[in-house]
């Protein structure tokens, strides 16, 4: 057993509290390097003769990413404290792994060597609302949506879908637009919307706020959106709205006041300025977002600065009633701010959600303090590699996602924002190649897998487009332009996962792929003695399940065609998915 490969920290996402009472305890390993691993655990309290009380617990194998496997002990000490280690074992040598290294066997006159959980806080606990766990969002660009309002249409307005987007170009989105199609999105079976920004700005797409209290006129009035989010609410549909905190726009008064009065300005703190005079180009001497001059970046250390933008968290929800905050550019805000936000907005809606836009790995920012979520990019990088880009194969699809889940914490992953595609990038439809087919196992996987998903709109009447701007398409009203086949089924995959309880279990999902089967990519859900099986094939030929994958079930239910089936007649074809449910009694 590779002793250098063993890695444990008492801390985030290997040593948390679960919940009020329970611990999970997280190990790694060298991958299929251990034959079993124990949790060794007590009170640091409790002995008896001279020696430690221990107790022994044995470790579940989580996952294997492309080094490591992991193991996980979900435990109640019976006083909320702990010290711990672990015996592992693999047929030939035994041994106890500590904070103070390895042992021939456990010590038990001197608790000085293992992992220490001091004592389990409930106010640590992370807590993220409980009703995103069963929300299906849907993002939707305002701008491209819907316009149900010509006289608020924004000068040179073009119209509905006659031209290509552009960065410059508009469409006349507005509120009561969304508001007149919301029984599409009701029909869909949605139960949350995302909307990018709304507030006062020059773009189309509304980044570069120029006021965060102020409606943008082309949207409507506050009047048009408190109806909008109200009959949200009526239809059981959550709002969430786009902050854009890192960064102003152009036109921001306080920014514009620099530019007059220069060094002089009352607001010069406001923003990050190296030197005056201020200019912008060829590049700007003050700091932005990327190095576009008309977004300066604002300085939240400030007191001034996060005292308005902590109004404006708190404006929206006790004037609106929102339910949920989505951050731009929230890694490049310092975590103080961040820290600030979240009470604000807890204080004044318990059960908010805040998500973060955070591309890349972000413990950091997930710690119970900050966020409830990230959007999860690294999801959709890896479903779009395997289903739609066929880079890699199921087992290495099963390894990379492997290592993503145990970045974080089960009770952070249940909460996770995962997405397919997003105003930023190309659409499932033109990444699959047009392949419809495809883009129905991309909805599985998004709609089964640990987190809450959600639907860029127009994914589901098969809307195409590039990269921004190509992405930002007009909405697709025209029925004999939609494609209602591929509406009825993500419609019947949002019906499944709130009718079935093993599609929606919050347990860990189960991978069962392996080397003999690198284009059939397989896991298994629970809730009590109900399971289901996923099964995605992405080759150009028919594949069989092997039936040990069912124990001694039969018979078996293919609950998308509500069929019933032998185990060994459990077939996939190309581009295709199963969706099997069995009792495991």
């Amino acid at each position: 057993m590779l002793k250098e490969a063993l890695y444990h920290r008492p801390k985030n996402n290997f040593a948390y509290a679960y919940d009020e009472q329970t611990l999970h305890i997280r190990l790694r390993t060298k991958k299929n390097d251990i034959g079993s691993v124990q949790l060794i655990y007590g009170d640091p309290y409790e002995w008896k003769d001279g020696n430690w009380l221990q107790k022994k617990e044995p470790m579940i194998k989580t996952g294997t990413d492309v080094y490591f496997d992991y193991y996980l002990a979900s435990v109640r000490p019976g006083f909320r404290r702990m010290r711990y280690g672990f015996e592992l074992s693999d047929g030939n040598e035994t041994f106890v792994f500590t904070e103070k290294g390895v042992f021939e066997s456990a010590p038990t006159n001197d608790i000085a060597p293992y992992f220490c959980f001091p004592f389990l806080h409930p106010v640590d606990v992370f807590k993220a609302p409980d009703w995103v766990k069963n929300t299906v969002w849907y993002q939707i660009f305002p701008e491209r949506f819907a316009n149900g309002e010509s006289s608020n249409d924004p000068e040179g307005t073009l119209a509905w879908g006659s031209s290509e987007p552009t960065p410059a170009n508009f469409f006349g989105g507005d509120f009561l637009g969304v508001l007149q199609h919301l029984d599409h999105l009701s029909s869909l079976g949605i139960s949350g919307i995302y909307f990018t920004p709304i507030f006062k700005a020059t773009s189309n797409h509304k980044y570069d706020t120029i006021d965060y209290l102020e409606i943008d006129p082309q949207f409507g009035t506050k009047e048009d959106f408190r109806q909008l989010v109200d009959a949200c609410h009526e239809k059981g549909i959550k709002v969430m709205l786009d902050a854009v905190f890192n960064h102003s726009g152009f036109y921001f008064g306080p920014f514009q006041d620099v530019l007059v009065h220069q060094e002089n300005s009352n607001y010069k703190n406001w923003f990050h300025i190296r030197e005056y005079p201020v200019v912008t180009d060829p590049l700007p001497n003050y700091d932005t977002f990327a190095f576009e001059k008309t977004m300066p970046k604002l300085n939240t250390a400030n007191p001034e600065v996060k005292n308005y933008l902590l109004n404006v968290a708190r404006y929206w929800i006790e004037e609106f009633n929102i339910d949920a905050w989505r951050l731009d550019v929230a890694n490049e805000v310092d975590h103080q701010f961040w820290r600030e936000f979240r009470r604000t907005v807890k204080s004044i809606k318990a059960d908010a959600y805040i998500l973060g836009e955070i591309w890349h790995d972000a413990l950091p920012w997930l710690q119970g303090d900050q966020f409830d979520a990230i959007m999860n990019y690294p999801f959709s990088s890896l479903a779009l590699d395997y289903i739609a880009r066929s880079n890699i194969n199921a087992l290495e699809f099963t390894k990379k996602i492997s290592g993503i889940l145990h970045s974080y914490p089960e009770n952070v992953n249940e909460v996770m924002f995962n997405l397919l595609g997003s105003h930023d990038t190309e659409r499932v439809l033109t990444v699959t190649g047009g392949n419809t087919k495809k883009v129905m196992q991309l909805f599985v996987l998004l709609l089964s897998f640990p987190g809450t998903p959600c639907i860029y709109y127009g994914d589901e009447i098969g809307m195409t487009g590039g990269r921004d701007p190509g992405c930002r398409k007009c909405m697709e009203w025209n029925p004999d332009a939609q494609n209602h086949e591929l509406f009825a089924g993500l419609q019947k995959l949002i019906r499944l996962k709130k009718e079935v309880p093993s599609f929606s279990a919050k347990s860990p999902i189960s991978f069962l792929t392996s080397e003999d089967t690198l284009n059939l990519l397989t896991y298994v859900k629970a809730a009590g003695d109900e399971k289901l099986l996923f099964a995605f094939n992405t080759s150009s030929s028919e594949l069989t399940l092997n039936p040990a994958l069912f124990g001694s079930a039969d018979p078996l239910i293919n609950i998308w065609t509500n069929e019933t089936l032998k185990s060994e007649e459990a077939r996939v074809e190309p581009d295709d998915f199963l969706i099997i449910k069995w009792n495991a009694n």
